[in-house]
Parts: structure tokens; C-alpha cells; sequence
């Protein structure tokens, strides 16, 4: 209508807007993948003892191929599927891969080893079958990537509420429309010209089909996807300094959601981490849970007992203690073996030493069926001693004798035998894996082709191996129990551990129900209705039921679930959450491949802050929308009003947006990056079925869209004869000091919206830099817009009075705001 360049100003605006929301997103989305990169990196840089060529040399995982030979010791994992083919007492962990705790063991009659699984115990030589994406690992890996991803839940509630505003604003767009043109249709049907239109005629009809395409720009929230992009990646960053790295940026507000956590125990809840913490030794029982314990023990016992058990821990064992590069120790063999290396050496023992001292002429190793593992030793000063270790019952069952606490040797009688078993008994009761230490002398001597005895063994001590709870884990479920978020523990382990470690963080409660996977298996659907909201504990659970579970709770009752998991086998359970934790720590490159949030340090209380975060983001985006609503609201009646009286809106396009882009633009940036606090963690969810816009932000929004439209109105009708405004260009100042007013009561608006029920929201504002930067900003960016860019925004330079009067009318907003928020409107 205006030529170029004039004429271009709106719809370069509208482009320029649109293109800010596509860079600041693009922006977000290839920082987050660059983040990523750098883990990835971190990740391939595991290399393993390959001979190829007849040559041994260390080769990345990733460089293997079909027909290498891998050597794998303790501790290594098994990089690719292959063959076993020579080896010494191979046992291999397939939990990551199967759930099953109970180690494999691998040889030529099971000579099968899959990629992703753990060397436990011993070493071998692995023929290469199978690498990449065609490994069990790989194929795993290649369904969870099917299927896609559902939206978010806040995701679901900021699409509603967008199509409701764009729908009225469609709405009063298409009424401006009709009253604006309503004059110039009745005349021309009156004149019988209908079908005779002029070119100004067709100019007038095309300006009003412009104001109508205003009213809607100004309708549909431009800023709200931008806010939604900033918020969240701000989150995200703040997150990687607290110990969570987000995978998906959506994952930072679905947190804020959630409604019930299913945590994994081992490694999550508890430390993965075996130590000894009890210890029955001459018939006393002590706490040996830290080095002081561990050194006051040693000097409460008789100098030969100690001898005695540190003879048995080091020689009678699976493990080792070797000395790294830097001259400090390190303990290799099973969770159980370390432990009680761990102890002895707590104890004061030299492990080199006390193996020199002694030649050891045979060993029985550690079996599932014999479950205990015996060994025989030559004695300096001639003669043989057996040492005995193994599962408490077995191996004191196999004892008639025992150690008092002056180190003498008794026999053992059926009222001491009852005391030990009830320790046994206790150690049980209280999550504790027991093992039962014995020695026998072997008076008539040894031969190396006999069979370690069975029977008449002497014992030592009865220890209690325990993978003791993380520091902070109980606080953090109390925290979250508070917060409405129900924690459910699933696990592999059997059911007493189970419940000891769950009530000892404080999962179970006295209304919940402990259940066992293959019992809940067998439910019907009517029964698992009953019984799911009460689960607090399942054990012994394999993957499809941890996956059966977060459904139920999902679909039918519709909670948004968050689980956390570090073994292959708990990927499918990951994928169907909403939200899938996994270990940054222990947890295998499937599960964090799965997952949305990767926890670096494998800490449950990370997980809380991690949902603090969330609410954060989810409620500094409630700010925000309140905020926005009340700027599209007013524009929106002030505009459709005008147009309706007068013919013509008050507020340009390119003024609009700069109202409704740049303004939200910044204001997204300050309220979303708000840091949480502590208040976050003691109101409920907000689940799937929550208002995203509550009574709270109604009554806010409403209450300061009628002043500020109260405001804009009274300007209109009044202003000219407020500020003695005469001459050719009243017009033009009127509606810059309307434009003007209107950009500052945004102004403290935003001030006002920091807080949505509190009266003071200057608390802590001045900390916030990046709030205080944006009004700044935001000042001088409208000083320049008024006094220097008069041609592209339709405004003219103001005088100082003009200036105080649009800057005092903000202000009065505030005051406001703070007595609208005294008016009860209930939580909901």
C-alpha cells in the first residue's frame, strides 16, 4: 500500500521475529549436540589387549573386527560377542544385559560371551564373532530406537493454550474486520454497487484487512516457544554444574511433572560398594563400618586371633591388592572379595607380606554348589593349616570348634552354635550378606592329590558384607515424599534386602506392599488396578516387569513417571518413562543411550535436584505466560477496541511486535533464568492432568489487564487534552506517549510477575543479573526506539514531562499488582 521501503517495515518485522525464534532455538539445540560430542568422545576412549596379526597391542573398542583375539582380565568389559577359548576361572556378570545378579561361568562347555557384560572373576582369550550393531547389544540398541517420541506434558498444555489465544484472536480479528468494513458494504449495497469497486475502495477494504491481521500478530504468543527454548536451556546448564547432563532438553520441565519415581537400588540408592559393617569375632558382635571402628577392633582382640583372620582373609581369597602407577593400592576380585580385603587391610594387615609367610599348596575356588572356597597352606615352621570361607550357615555347620574372646580354641556346643546362628539370623534381617571364616589345623599332614576337608573346622568370626545406602538418599525420599513424588524401589535383589534397604531410606511404609516379580506377573488386570498404586518395592523383578510397571502407571493412571536404571536390561523401561535417568557412573551405553538425563555422579539426590530444576522451569514458564497474556490481552482489546470507535488501531504492527517479540524475547530471558528454590519441593506435582493456567494467574492477569487497559483507554479518549497536545502531528505524539505508556507498564510488569502470589518481589531481583540486565536493556532500547527510530516505528521524539508521565503510569502498576494479589481465588 505504501511503496517500498515504507511499506516493508511490517512485514520485515514479522520475518525478523520469526527468524530470531528459528536462531536462538537453532542455537540451543547444536550447543546441547556439541555437549553431547564431548561426552561421546569421553565414552570411545576405552581400549582393550587385542592380537591381530600375530601381534599384541591395545586397539579402541570401536576398532575391533571378526576374527581378533581380545584378552580380558577382572574388571574388563566384554567388548564385542564372541568365543571363548582358553582361559582360568572365567565368571562373567550378565546383569546389564539379563538382570540376573548370579555370575556366569564361561568355558568350552559354555563357551558363549556377549558384548556389554562384565569379567567378575579370571581371565581368557575371546575369539571376535560379532561386532557393531549386529552384537545382542546392538540388536537391544536397535529397538529402542524405535518408535517416537511422545510430546511432553507441558508441551501438550502450551499447544492448548497457544490455539485458544490464536483462536480469539482470530475471533476479534474477523469481528474488527466486519465492523470496520460494515460502513463501506452498506454503502455500496445501498448504491446497488456491489460488484463495482474503485481503487481507493479496494485500498480502504485492504488497510482494514490489515488492522485485522494486526489484532492477530498481536493475538498468537510469538515469544512463547522462544521462552520455552531459553528457559529449558538455561536449566540445562545450570544442571551440568549440578551433576545431571540433559540429553532432551524437554526431559528439565517433564521432571518438574513427575509424579512418582521407580528407582533402580543397586548403585543408585545404595553405593555399589560392598564394605564390611559387622563383625562377630570371638563370639562379640561390632559395628567395623569405617577405619576407627575397623583399628579399635583390631586392638580389643587377642593378638593371635588377628593373626588367625588376616592369615584366612589374605591367603583364603579370589582377589588381590596391587600397587598402581602412583604407589597407591588397588583392590581387584568380586564386590565380596574386595570387601573383605578391604577389612583386613583396615584391620592393619599387609596383604604382600602376610602371602609371603606362607606357600599356598592348594586351593578349592568358590562355588555356586559348594558355596564356599577352601584353601591349604604350608606353614613356615613346618605342618598345614586349612582355611575355610563361604556361605554362614554351610560353613559353621562344618565347624566343632570355636574362638573365645581370650583366643582360646572350644568345643562348640549347641548353645553357642544357637547364639551364632541367631547372629547369622540378625545379620540377615538387616540387609547384610553373611560369610563365615574357619580354619583347621591338619595335624597328620597333606597331600596335594587329597580332598580339602569338610569338616572339623574352627571358627573364626562371622562378618556382615553390606553395599551400605548412599549419604543424603533418605533425606532426598523425604524430600521427595514432601513434595507429593511417590518413590518406588525396583530391583533384582531378593526380597528381604529389598525391603531392609527400601525401609531404611524410607520407601516402605507401613501402607505399602513389597511384592516379588514373578508373583506380580501372574496378576490379572482387576488385581494389578488394586494393587499398583500401593507397590513400593518389587524385587527379584526382570526387565518386562519394571517396563509392565511404568506403563501401568503411565497409561491407566495416568502419572508422569520417572525411572532411573544403569543396566542394559533396564533400557526398555527407560525408553517408555516419560522421563529415563541413567548412570553416568556404572551405567552401560544402552541405558544412557535410552535415557533423557544422564546422572554423572550416580546419585539419588542429584535425581531431586534434578526435579527441583524442573519445577523451576515449569513455573518460571507460568511467570512468563502470565506476563505474556497480560501484554496480549491488553494490546488486544485496546487495538480491537480503537478500531471498532474510531476506525483506526492506536498501536502499529512493527510497534506491536516490538512490544510482542523483543519484549517477550527479553522477558522470557528474565524470568526463565530465576534460579529454584527450596519452596519448589514442598507443594504437589503438578502430574499430567493439572491447569497449566490456574486461578492465581487468572486473577493476575485479569486484574492488571484492567488497569493497563483502564490506561491505554483513558489516554485515547483523554490524553490530548492531559498533555495540551495541539497542531498537525497530535496524533502521531498521542499515540507514541500510548505506545510509550504501554511498553512500561510491561516494564514493571515484569517486575511484578517474579512473584505469583507473594507481595515482595524485589527480593533477591538484584542478584539476578540477567534479570537486571534485560530492564536495562529494554529501557534504552525503547528510548532509542522513540527518540531515533521515528520512521520505522511509526513514533516521534517526546519531551521530558511526556517521558516522567508514561514512566509514572508503569509504576503504578506495581502497587497494584501487589493489592490484586491479596484477593483469594483458592490453589487449584
Amino acid at each position: 500500500m505504501e511503496g517500498w521501503p515504507k511499506g516493508a517495515h511490517d512485514g520485515l518485522g514479522i520475518v525478523a521475529s520469526i527468524l530470531l525464534v528459528v536462531f536462538v532455538t537453532a542455537t540451543s539445540d547444536y550447543r546441547q549436540s556439541l555437549q553431547f560430542k564431548d561426552l561421546d568422545k569421553e565414552k570411545k576412549k576405552i581400549q582393550v589387549q587385542v592380537t591381530r596379526n600375530g601381534f599384541r597391542q591395545r586397539l579402541s573398542i570401536y576398532d575391533l573386527l571378526p576374527g581378533d583375539v581380545v584378552h580380558l582380565a577382572i574388571g574388563d568389559q566384554v567388548p564385542a560377542d564372541g568365543l571363548f577359548i582358553s582361559g582360568f576361572s572365567l565368571l562373567i556378570n550378565e546383569s546389564s544385559l539379563t538382570g540376573e545378579s548370579e555370575p556366569v561361568a564361561v568355558n568350552e562347555d559354555n563357551p558363549f560371551l556377549l558384548s556389554g557384560t562384565k569379567v567378575q572373576d579370571g581371565s581368557c582369550k575371546m575369539l571376535v564373532t560379532t561386532v557393531g550393531m549386529r552384537t545382542q547389544w546392538g540388536k537391544l540398541m536397535a529397538t529402542l530406537s524405535e518408535g517416537g517420541d511422545d510430546e511432553t506434558p507441558l508441551q501438550v498444555k502450551l499447544n492448548g493454550v497457544a490455539t485458544i489465544i490464536g483462536q480469539i484472536g482470530l475471533f476479534f480479528a474477523v469481528i474488527t474486520f466486519i465492523v470496520l468494513s460494515q460502513g463501506l458494504f452498506s454503502k455500496k449495497y445501498h448504491e446497488g454497487l456491489l460488484l463495482s469497486w474503485s481503487g481507493d475502495e479496494a485500498l480502504e477494504l485492504l488497510e482494514h484487512f490489515a488492522i485485522a491481521v494486526t489484532i492477530v500478530v498481536v493475538a498468537v504468543p510469538e515469544g512463547l516457544p522462544l521462552a520455552v527454548t531459553l528457559s529449558l536451556a538455561f536449566a540445562m546448564k545450570k544442571m551440568m554444574i549440578d551433576k545431571s547432563l540433559v540429553r532432551h532438553l524437554a526431559a528439565c520441565e517433564t521432571m518438574g511433572s513427575a509424579t512418582t519415581i521407580c528407582s533402580d537400588k543397586t548403585g543408585t540408592l545404595t553405593t555399589n560398594h560392598m564394605t564390611v559393617v559387622k563383625a562377630c569375632i570371638c563370639g562379640n558382635i561390632k559395628e567395623v563400618n569405617g577405619p576407627q571402628n575397623a583399628s579399635k577392633l583390631c586392638s580389643e582382640l587377642p593378638e593371635i586371633v588377628v593373626k588367625t583372620l588376616l592369615e584366612s582373609i589374605f591367603n583364603n581369597t579370589g582377589g588381590e591388592v596391587v600397587f598402581n602407577q602412583d604407589g597407591k593400592y588397588q583392590i581387584l576380585g568380586t564386590p565380596t572379595e574386595t570387601a573383605l580385603l578391604e577389612f583386613a587391610l583396615a584391620l592393619g594387615g599387609d596383604f604382600k607380606a602376610k602371602r609371603d609367610e606362607t606357600k599356598i599348596v592348594k586351593v578349592e575356588p568358590f562355588n555356586s554348589t559348594k558355596k564356599r572356597m577352601s584353601v591349604i597352606l604350608e606353614l613356615p615352621g613346618g605342618g598345614c593349616r586349612a582355611h575355610c570361607k563361604g556361605a554362614s550357615e554351610i560353613v559353621l555347620a562344618a565347624c566343632d570348634k570355636f574362638i573365645d574372646d581370650t583366643g582360646s580354641v572350644h568345643p562348640l556346643d549347641k548353645t553357642t552354635a544357637d547364639k551364632l546362628n541367631g547372629i547369622i539370623d540378625s545379620f540377615a534381617g538387616e540387609a547384610l550378606r553373611t560369610l563365615c571364616l574357619a580354619y583347621r589345623e591338619m595335624e597328620e599332614g597333606f597331600s596335594i592329590v587329597d580332598h580339602i576337608p569338610l569338616q572339623g573346622y574352627t571358627c573364626i568370626g562371622i562378618v556382615g558384607i553390606k553395599d551400605p545406602v548412599r549419604p543424603g538418599v533418605k533425606e532426598s525420599v523425604a524430600t521427595c515424599r514432601a513434595a507429593g513424588i511417590m518413590v518406588r524401589m525396583v530391583t533384582g535383589d531378593n526380597i528381604n534386602t529389598a525391603k531392609a534397604i527400601a525401609r531404611e531410606c524410607g520407601i516402605l511404609t507401613e501402607d505399602g506392599i513389597a511384592i516379588e516379580g514373578p508373583e506380580f506377573r501372574e496378576k490379572s488386570l482387576d488385581e494389578l488396578l488394586k494393587l499398583v498404586p500401593k507397590i513400593q518395592v518389587m524385587a527379584r523383578s526382570s526387565p518386562l516387569d519394571k517396563h509392565t510397571l511404568v506403563k501401568h502407571l503411565r497409561t491407566t493412571f495416568n502419572d508422569v513417571v520417572a525411572v532411573t536404571g544403569d543396566g542394559t536390561n533396564d533400557a526398555p523401561a527407560l525408553h517408555e518413562a516419560d522421563i529415563g535417568l541413567a548412570m553416568g557412573i556404572a551405567g552401560t551405553e544402552v541405558a544412557k543411550e535410552s535415557a533423557d538425563v544422564i546422572i554423572l555422579d550416580d546419585n539419588f539426590s542429584t535425581i531431586v535436584t534434578v526435579a527441583k530444576w524442573g519445577r523451576s522451569v515449569y513455573i518460571n514458564i507460568q511467570k512468563f505466560v502470565q506476563f505474556q497474556l497480560t501484554v496480549n490481552v491488553v494490546a488486544l482489546l485496546v487495538n480491537f477496541s480503537s478500531a471498532c470507535f474510531t476506525g483506526n488501531a492506536p498501536l502499529t504492527a512493527v510497534q506491536l511486535l516490538w512490544v510482542n517479540m523483543i519484549m517477550d524475547t527479553l522477558g522470557a530471558l528474565a524470568l526463565a533464568t530465576e534460579p529454584p528454590n527450596n519452596d519448589l519441593m514442598k507443594r504437589e506435582p503438578v502430574g499430567r492432568t493439572g491447569k497449566f493456567i490456574t486461578n492465581v494467574m487468572w486473577r493476575n492477569i485479569l486484574g492488571m489487564s484492567f488497569y493497563q487497559f483502564f490506561v491505554m483507554w483513558y489516554l485515547q479518549t483523554q490524553g490530548k487534552n492531559a498533555f495540551g497536545l495541539e497542531g498537525s502531528d497530535t496524533d502521531v505524539v498521542l499515540n507514541t506517549i500510548i505506545f510509550n505508556s504501554f511498553v512500561f507498564c510491561q516494564v514493571f510488569n515484569e517486575i511484578s510477575s517474579r512473584e505469583m502470589e507473594k507481595i515482595n518481589v524485589l527480593k533477591g531481583m538484584t542478584r539476578n543479573y540477567i534479570f537486571m540486565a534485560v530492564l536495562t536493556s529494554t529501557v534504552i532500547f525503547q528510548f532509542i526506539m522513540v527518540q531515533f527510530l521515528g520512521e520505522f516505528a511509526n513514533t516521534t521524539p517526546l519531551n521530558l514531562h511526556q517521558w516522567l508521565a508514561s514512566v509514572f503510569l508503569g509504576l503504578v502498576g506495581m502497587p497494584i499488582a501487589a493489592t490484586i494479589k491479596l484477593i483469594p481465588v483458592g490453589s487449584s
